[in-house]
């Protein structure tokens, strides 16, 4: 697996949310973590990333092991995350906001921009606009985007369709398998489950912090129990 969190055992110093669960993705692949409110889906996500102590388990990055890696190691090793709330610069313009994302090169990274902004027309007709004069699907391609800038070779992504119509959310979606479509390997927690099981290689489904069931998107959509717990019959 390129980026694999393995018998991940932890949680915010109380009791541990995350309870041996497994979760990872190939490049080129869209993995999907489902499950119910509380089930520990973004907090396995941030354990991927470092942002909490794990008391087990590994997380390793294209073999290597990042289990001590702080987050901004990981980020520089490979790993872009995108947040489910707070995740665009209000007061900066939507060039700015993609420009913070590439804080770390020394490279041009105009290059990078540009395909964004091919990925994201919206943002190149948006580019002097405040990130915060933005609809909450436009703030979501903005977040998406910086977190493009650092070139990723794992893209996270925290339920990037919440709050946004059901029109917003196929065009994410899209955009998500074009970015699939250049290798990147993109790990996701997603609320619409069923929508995101029909893009997703693979799925995970999380539940108290733990493994219920781990199988492609299409072979999850097709098993009953799946279905009728957490997908609405």
């Amino acid at each position: 697996m390129f980026c694999m969190g393995e018998n991940l055992t932890g949680g915010y110093g109380g009791a541990d949310i995350l309870k041996g669960c497994t979760i990872g993705v190939e490049q080129g692949e869209i993995a999907v973590i489902v499950g119910p409110n509380g089930a520990g889906k973004s907090t396995a996500m941030k354990a991927m990333l470092g942002m909490l102590d794990l008391r087990e388990g590994q997380v390793t990055l294209d073999g290597k092991d990042i289990t001590n890696f702080s987050p901004q190691a990981r980020i520089a090793a490979g790993i872009a995350f995108v947040p489910q709330t707070s995740n665009v610069f209000t007061g900066m313009s939507v060039e700015e906001n993609l420009e913070m994302g590439a804080f770390l090169r020394e490279d041009d990274f105009t290059v990078t921009r540009d395909e964004i902004y091919d990925l994201f027309p919206i943002l190149r007709e948006k580019r002097n606009q405040l990130a915060g004069e933005l609809s909450g699907g436009q703030r979501q391609q903005v977040a998406v985007g910086r977190a493009l800038m650092t070139q990723p070779s794992v893209l996270m992504l925290d339920e990037p369709t919440a709050g946004v119509s059901p029109i917003v959310m196929d065009e994410l979606f899209d955009r998500i398998l074009e970015i699939r479509e250049t290798g990147v390997a993109i790990l996701m927690v997603e609320q619409n489950a069923r929508q995101a099981l029909n893009i997703a290689d693979r799925g995970y489904v999380l539940v108290t912090g733990e493994n219920r069931f781990t199988d492609t998107g299409e072979a999850l959509l097709a098993n009953p129990e799946v279905r009728k717990s957490f997908l609405g019959g």
